[in-house]
Order: structure tokens, then C-alpha cells, then sequence
């Protein structure tokens, strides 16, 4: 399976969302190294999987990849880990699948919110946390890598569900 959607106007349907499977990781780390400039690595993903956390795929139905996420649960708190979209489907509601996927199981294992953290850098990504109902709650000094061995923060972000 390639890792690249079919080319198309618009989506096809009906999109369908899988549990996460390490045969999936080829695709995933296309995805991930495709969009981030300090990608997870083989080994993040494998110990997200195997740590029993919710690692979920969405995929068209061509079965090309459109994107993906990680979220544990941590008492009543879901951290969302990691959320990517391929980057020949940003603009077309897909983060937005993601998320509402990602809050419904979070609902459905009781929890009282969803804690995420993003670069300030990622100015898309805050867009659509604010328009989705995340709000800032903090920040965290030097959490990310950057170019030239250099340190970014986190902006940390909440939504009450």
C-alpha cells in the first residue's frame, strides 16, 4: 500500500477509522517524516502500541492513509501524543475527524479532558485546536528539539469535555 493518497478532488467514501497494527508503521513513519522536522521515531511508535495506548488510523476508502493519532489516558485526563494528517489532505476536515474520534473515546473511557501539547512554531495546528475549543493552559520551556541543537517550547493546550 502506498503511502501517498490516491489523487482525487475530494474524498472518497466512506473514510474508515482501525485500530492502529505494527503493519501500518511503514506508512505512519512515511506520513510522520513527511510533516515534522523532529519526527517520532520507529521505536516511539512501537512502545505507544505496545503500551496499550488508543493508536488509531483513518483511511479512505482506496485504503490510502490520511492520518493517524496516539492518546493515553491518564487518570481522568486523555494526552493526546501525536496527531498527523498527510500532508496532501491538510484543508479538508481530516484534522478535524481525527480530533472528534480522539474525544469520543476519551468520553467513552470517562475522561473529564483532552491535554495536548504543540509547537508555538505550528501555527496551523493552534488554529484548529482554538477552533475546535482547546485553550492554552501553559507553556513548557525547552520541550521540543529544534534546528541547530537548539530547544523549542510547548504550548500546552486543554479542552474540557
Amino acid at each position: 500500500m502506498s503511502a501517498s493518497p490516491k489523487p482525487s478532488p475530494g474524498l472518497q467514501r466512506p473514510l474508515a477509522f482501525a485500530a492502529m497494527r505494527v503493519e501500518d508503521l511503514d506508512e505512519v513513519l512515511a506520513i510522520e517524516k513527511s510533516v515534522y522536522s523532529h519526527p517520532w521515531t520507529h521505536g516511539n511508535f512501537i512502545d505507544s502500541i505496545q503500551s496499550g495506548y488508543q493508536c488509531w488510523v483513518l483511511r479512505d476508502a482506496g485504503g490510502a492513509l490520511l492520518g493517524y493519532f496516539f492518546m493515553m489516558g491518564a487518570l481522568d485526563e486523555a494526552h493526546l501524543l501525536n496527531i498527523s494528517v498527510h500532508g496532501d489532505m491538510h484543508r479538508r476536515g481530516i484534522g478535524k475527524m481525527l480530533l472528534d474520534k480522539v474525544c469520543i473515546l476519551a468520553h467513552q473511557s470517562q475522561m473529564q479532558s483532552v491535554l495536548l501539547e504543540v509547537r508555538p512554531s505550528n501555527t496551523r495546528a493552534i488554529e484548529i485546536y482554538q477552533r475546535y475549543g482547546f485553550a492554552e493552559i501553559g507553556r513548557r520551556r525547552d520541550y521540543y528539539p529544534a534546528a541547530g541543537d537548539k530547544r523549542e517550547e510547548a504550548i500546552v493546550m486543554r479542552l474540557s469535555l
